[in-house]
Parts: structure tokens; sequence; C-alpha cells
């Protein structure tokens, strides 16, 4: 597909429009490939009085610690040219608070939860993970997000050292569930820390979190955060990920690949699964409009249906094959 702007057209109905929207991450099986990003549809169901969540591929909770986190100093969010920058600092209530205050609504809605876990050591992702173990049933997965400072490496991020990422993943095993290790594209090694990731007991990758960004408060003639730098989101970081995920998929053809970064219509969900995604994750965009996971899936099924696509899988992975074989 090409980078020009298509065509607006109205949201067909979510069941796919005649398009089979049916997909895998891994061992998931998923009703269709739209999942939200963890850090923008919240701890729990708050998204349920803007769309069905029980229609979504799955529901990404907000990376969750053992333990309560207060998060930065505000300012936390900022828009940008090109999306936003934040520095929330991943807070949350813990795993334990979680389960007990905000996991029953996600079941009560028929959603098919994916939990995101951090920590900054690696007992602490074990400690998470084993806390998600216990939270009981109607999680489907883990998600590992390595994106976050190593107290035992000089606080160098788990997902810019291969062996870091490894120890987080293989700590967060400790779950039982299927274990996806969301990566960070600010470092070189991407692939390095992918097979790290894979060779530690991940099924599955979650492609990319944030780009590293920092913006200035003319006013004020200081970092427009609390915290000065912060995670830059949303359509300048499209581009990002779909490298990201077409280079994963060229370097590990068996894996599952969730694709994250700027999508907000069918389109960018389009590119990302013909980049090699499985999945795809909308998050900035939910930020803009609560709806936006569910115009996402409507838009593809459209955008699939005028390609003459018949099934999502015929898409993935298309923009890697031969040109006959496209």
């Amino acid at each position: 597909m090409s980078a020009r702007r298509r065509p607006a057209r109205r949201p067909v109905p979510l069941e796919g429009g005649g398009v089979d929207l049916s997909t895998r991450l891994g061992s998931l099986e998923l009703a269709n490939p739209v999942m939200t990003a963890a850090g923008t549809a919240g701890h729990g169901a708050e998204l349920a009085a803007y769309l069905d969540l029980s229609r979504l591929g799955a529901v990404v909770v907000k990376s969750l610690a053992a333990f309560a986190w207060p998060g930065n100093p505000s300012p936390r969010v900022c828009p940008v040219p090109g999306g936003m920058l934040n520095s929330v600092g991943l807070q949350g209530p813990g795993v334990e608070s979680w389960a007990r205050d905000e996991l029953p609504a996600l079941r009560a809605a028929g959603a098919r939860v994916v939990v995101s876990i951090w920590g900054r050591t690696t007992e602490e992702f074990a400690e998470a993970a084993r806390l998600v173990a216990g939270a009981g049933p109607g999680i489907a997965a883990l998600e590992v997000n390595v994106s976050c400072p190593n107290l035992e490496d000089r606080s160098r991020m788990f997902a810019h050292s291969p062996p870091a990422t490894a120890e987080a993943v293989e700590a967060s095993r400790v779950s039982g569930l299927p274990v996806i290790a969301k990566l960070s594209p600010n470092t070189p090694e991407l692939l390095e820390v992918a097979a790290a990731a894979l060779g530690a007991g991940a099924e599955s990758l979650t492609l990319v979190n944030t780009l590293l960004g920092l913006f200035i408060d003319l006013d004020r003639r200081a970092p427009a955060l609390g915290a000065g730098g912060g995670g830059l989101s949303g359509p300048a970081v499209h581009t990002v990920a779909l490298r990201a995920v077409y280079e994963c998929r060229a370097a590990f053809p068996d894996a599952g690949i969730a694709g994250v970064g700027g999508v907000a219509d069918g389109a960018g969900a389009a590119r990302m699964l013909m980049a090699g995604a499985d999945a795809v994750q909308v998050g900035t965009a939910t930020l803009a409009d609560p709806r936006a996971p569910a115009v996402v899936l409507s838009d593809l099924a459209a955008v699939l249906a005028d390609l003459g696509v018949a099934s999502v899988r015929e898409v993935v992975g298309a923009a890697q094959r031969p040109a006959k074989e496209r």
C-alpha cells in the first residue's frame, strides 16, 4: 500500500464485512488482530463505556509491578508535532490491588486480557509474574515490558541489553502464561535483544515501545515534562515501528509479533500486518478518541475488503514475499 492517505469510508460492522479477521499471536487464537496498547487503555474496563471490549482481539492493561508505584512528577503528558510525549513513569496500583479492583470488570465485559508487567530487578519481574498467576482465571497472556530501568545494571534499560532481557523474560515464565516481550526501539541491537527474548522463552514480541524524546516549554525555558525527557508515541513513530516489525519478521519467521506505533486507522493496521505483524495494538489514538480500537477494527475490515483479501492471515508478512506472491 502507498503512503498516500486513503479516502474516508464509513465503518463496517465489527464482524468483518465478509473478511475472516481471525489471527494467531504465538499460541493465542484471537478473533481479530486489534488489541489495545499498554498504558493507553487504563488498568481495567475504562473503555467499556465507548466500545464492546469483548469484540477486540485482546485488551492489554497498563503495566503493573508487584507493588504500587506513584510514577513521575507532573506534568506527565505533552502534545508535540507528530504525536505525544509522555513521562507517566509506570504509575500503577500493583498486581494484587489490580486483581481485586479492576480484573472483575474486565472479566464481566468479556475481554481477552493480557497483563503487562514491569520491574526494576529480575526478582521484581518474577514476583509480578507470580502475583499475576495467582490472580485467577481470565488472563490470556503476560506481556513483559522490559523498557524500564534495570537497577542491577546501572539503571540501563533492560531492553537495551540482550542478557538482561533474557533474564527478565526467563523470570517471568513463572506465571505459566504465554509470554510476550515488549521491546524498545531505542537500541541498535534490536534483533539481538529480540533473539534473547525468544531464546529465553517468549513466544511473541510486541514491537515497539516509545522513542526517547524531549520537548521544551518556551515560556518556562525548561523541559515540558516534569521528569525532563519522555517517550514519543503517535504518528511520528509509525515508520520506526514498521521497520522493527519488518526486520524481526524476516529474522524470526516463526515468532508471534504484535505491531504497535502510530496505528490510528485501518490502513495503518494493514501496513503493520503486511510488514509481518500477526496483530496490532492501538495506543495513542485511543487517548484522542476512546473508540479508536473499534474504529481501527472496522476500518481494517473495509481496507482488506477493498484489496480483495478474504482473510487477515493472507496479508501477514505480505511485504516480505516476492512480488508475484503478494
